[in-house]
């Protein structure tokens, strides 16, 4: 397979895109040949056992913010309060006033600035604001050999897919490596099993469909956090062994999601059983009640009725 180790966009040698289905799903033709068959993208995978709670109050607070800026919103809001495509859309214009998106949009310029420094390539003009960034990646990074920059890669078993930042060399072992710009407070558990499934991937060629084990190690990866405006960067060793556990759970939740049958109709008991059973008169007058109500009482209903509820007069004569 030729897959060249600096397989990143922009670089002339890197092979063709992947096909994708209208959901974003990768299309990979399986091991064993015929029809593409769309995979899970590898952060969709790892993500139904994310605890998403602090993420959706930091959302939650910056539309907050974003209204308080925005007095124009609120009333918007107020005009189009039974329109849910609307209030999408007012709520992302919220997270804009708030600025929320403009982070997200720095780090991703940051993130896919340091690709042509590891090629060695002219990155431009850098707002000296971040110059001081991409200096103190170069820093950290300076001990780790690059030999792959966004590789994709495959996990048939799963059937899961996605591109990994990189695969870097240390001390003569090759490691999975992964920058991330933003926190990583709350995201120890994500980042473990998806750096662990792309150590346990192949890399993919989407032009001619083969597959190449990538030759990592499965204990460890590497997250190089580089967060956005602070002028620092910091490597942070990940077990991807207790990663790989993980996996192995999500991929049992996920199929449980996908379970059928867990219900089935409810069939209401004949009267006539509900009649034999019944302990009172009062509950015989229930029973009618409802069976009446449903139009299932019948005139062999009423005979049964009336056996029942004189031997419970008789019973309790």
């Amino acid at each position: 397979m030729n897959l060249d180790p600096f397989d990143a966009p922009g670089n002339p040698n890197a092979g063709s895109e992947v096909e994708r289905d209208r959901w974003g799903r990768p299309l990979i033709v399986p091991a064993s040949g015929g029809k593409p068959v769309a995979y899970t993208r590898t952060t969709t995978f790892v993500g139904c056992l994310e605890d998403t709670y602090n993420l959706s109050r930091w959302q939650q607070r910056m539309v907050a913010l974003g209204l308080a800026e925005r007095p124009d919103l609120v009333l918007a809001v107020g005009a189009h309060r039974d329109d849910r495509d609307k209030l999408n859309e007012l709520v992302d214009d919220a997270m804009d006033a708030a600025k929320a998106h403009a982070a997200a949009e720095i780090g991703t310029a940051l993130h896919k600035l340091t690709e042509p420094l590891d090629l060695g390539q002219p990155i431009g003009v850098v707002p000296d604001a971040y110059r001081a960034d991409l200096e103190a990646y170069q820093r950290a990074t300076a001990r780790l050999e690059v030999v792959g920059i966004e590789r994709f890669a495959v996990l048939d078993e799963l059937k899961v897919a996605g591109t990994h930042d990189r695969t870097v060399r240390y001390q003569g072992r090759e490691y999975i490596a992964d920058i991330k710009t933003g926190s990583i407070e709350y995201g120890a558990l994500k980042i473990a099993m998806q750096l662990a499934v792309y150590a346990h991937s192949s890399l993919y060629d989407p032009s001619t469909c083969e597959r190449a084990q990538l030759q990592v190690d499965q204990e460890r990866a590497i997250v190089i956090h580089l967060p956005a405006g602070q002028g620092r960067c910091e490597l942070h060793w990940v077990d991807i062994a207790a990663g790989w556990e993980a996996v192995q759970v999500a991929a049992q939740v996920r199929a449980w999601r996908s379970r059928k049958g867990l219900f089935a109709p409810f069939d209401l008991p004949d009267p006539v059983e509900e009649i034999a059973f019944a302990a009172t008169v009062e509950e015989l007058a229930s029973i009618w009640q409802r069976a009446h109500a449903l139009g299932r009482w019948t005139d062999d209903h009423t005979q049964a009725a009336a056996a029942r509820k004189a031997e419970l007069i008789g019973s309790s004569a």
